[in-house]
């Protein structure tokens, strides 16, 4: 009931998560429709190529919302992010691994293609229980979240905070991705887990599971923004928000600054963790470079770009950033880290709160002409 009167209430108050969730829905409804029932032929039609697409920036923006939580509203800005986000993906591509079965090039029905060729005889133990959906689901979460534990409890512990903090987490996802480019960790080293067949028994390759997966990503992104929203505006976020502000009075009122801090970035962790498990079916493909720092680095623009601290505004700054990447790594290529990094600059001198930031000022500014508006012309 209380969650229920909390949707409610954010609905009626909040325009903007309004209209976002009300946009999510009609995605949900109108672009499913126009690849599978419009012909193709038709102006109105969109591709497959175009849904899986939009549901890879989806995704995404469910990773930028995980990062706004601990850097816009925790002041915790992390760099490695895109590790728990890659550790998402391994888990969902392990299942869609174990699914092909005798359908490999090798046809060995318990080991994946590239096991076979390194001549290994067994299944490693950490690859047991990945053949059921349900466990596979549970290691998206559990192992990010346990990962962030372990990590944020020595370092919030030893009360490691500012740029300190951001180079041990850049350091933490650039480590991972050295293990795991190592063909001995077991997870396909430098070409990662590609050449899934289906999920849930569904057909990765249809359209129907395309629109499928796409779908299942809004529900999650608006999931995730609506849970998120009720963490901010509970005591629980409000603590976490003055721990931004002020940590040392926080701790001096006599809040436990670790656990809240440890608590978020958990949080942050699974979340991230969900968006890679999305990302995996859509893309086809999960390896060592999900680790990159510099896709930490990039997912720090997303939520720049957009408007830290505001949810909204990490979900904008994702689909805006990527397009344009898609967009210029197709036109031109060679400028793109050019574009990234002058757009960063630009965002950081003349749009400090972001796109989202800039729009409701302007909404505030237009609402206090208004009001002020009849004043004048009652004093007259």
């Amino acid at each position: 009931m209380e969650n229920r009167s909390f949707i409610m209430t954010l609905l009626a108050n909040d325009k903007a998560a309004k209209w976002f969730l009300i946009t999510l829905v009609a995605l949900a409804i109108v672009v499913p429709f126009c690849n599978l029932m419009v012909p193709a032929d038709s102006p109105f039609h969109v591709s497959t190529y175009t849904v899986t697409l939009l549901g890879k920036y989806l995704s995404y923006a469910i990773l930028a919302i995980a990062l706004d939580l601990v850097w816009g509203y925790c002041g915790i800005l992390s760099l490695g992010h895109a590790a728990f986000f890659a550790l998402g993906g391994y888990a969902m591509g392990m299942y869609l691994m174990r699914q092909i079965g005798d359908r490999g090039v090798y046809g060995n029905p318990d080991l994946p293609d590239f096991m076979v060729f390194l001549s290994w005889t067994e299944l490693p133990w950490y690859w047991q229980g990945f053949d059921m959906f349900w466990f596979a689901m549970l290691m998206v979460v559990l192992v990010p979240g346990m990962l962030a534990y372990v990590f944020g409890w020595l370092a919030f512990r030893s009360r490691v905070t500012g740029v300190y903090l951001s180079i041990i987490t850049q350091a933490l996802t650039f480590a991972l991705m050295l293990a795991f480019f190592r063909n001995e960790m077991g997870f396909g080293g430098n070409n990662g887990l590609t050449d899934f067949k289906d999920i849930l028994g569904f057909d990765l390759q249809s359209d129907n599971t395309r629109a499928g997966l796409f779908i299942a990503t809004i529900f999650f992104l608006g999931l995730a923004y609506v849970v998120s929203k009720f963490v901010v505006n509970s005591k629980m976020g409000r603590v976490v928000v003055a721990i931004r502000d002020a940590e040392a009075r926080t701790r001096f009122v006599g809040y436990k600054v670790e656990s809240f801090k440890l608590w978020i970035f958990v949080f942050s962790a699974m979340l991230a963790g969900i968006a890679g498990a999305l990302y995996t079916p859509q893309v086809g493909i999960i390896n060592p470079g999900e680790f990159s720092p510099l896709n930490s680095i990039e997912l720090v623009v997303w939520v720049a770009v957009g408007g830290r601290g505001t949810l909204l505004g990490a979900v904008v700054g994702a689909v805006v950033v990527n397009f344009a990447k898609t967009f210029f790594t197709g036109f031109a290529p060679e400028i793109w880290l050019f574009f990234l990094g002058a757009l960063f600059i630009f965002v950081t001198i003349f749009l400090p709160q972001g796109i989202v930031g800039l729009a409701q000022q302007l909404l505030e500014k237009r609402n206090k002409t208004k009001t002020a508006t009849p004043k004048a012309e009652a004093s007259v």
